[in-house]
């Protein structure tokens, strides 16, 4: 699958929430719903956000991270999935403590 395709399925909420759900990671999700409920939203709803907002103001470097993540995985669809969540997080925290990331 190409990684557009794979970004425009994790936009989509009926398919980020069962992605979030197949990657088996009750951490992650639990992370992902306490961040959801700061901005009144259902995990599904976090995970295609979050995965639009990757696509749309990550840094060359943070694609250059998702791109390295990828050569060497054996799951690249999981792989990307991660690493847009916690590059989601990782800026949401950042937003609301009013630091900078």
């Amino acid at each position: 699958m190409m990684l557009s395709s794979l970004l425009e399925r994790f936009t989509d909420e009926t398919d980020a929430g069962m992605a979030l759900e197949a990657l088996g990671d009750i951490i992650l999700f639990a992370e992902i719903n306490a961040m959801a409920q700061q901005f009144d939203e259902a995990p599904n709803e976090y995970v295609a956000a979050g995965a639009s907002r990757f696509a749309a103001l990550a840094s060359d470097e943070d694609w250059l991270g998702l791109m390295s993540a990828i050569e060497r995985t054996d799951d690249p669809a999981r792989t990307v999935l991660v690493k847009m969540l916690r590059w989601a997080l990782a800026r949401d925290a950042a937003e609301l403590s009013g630091s900078e990331v």
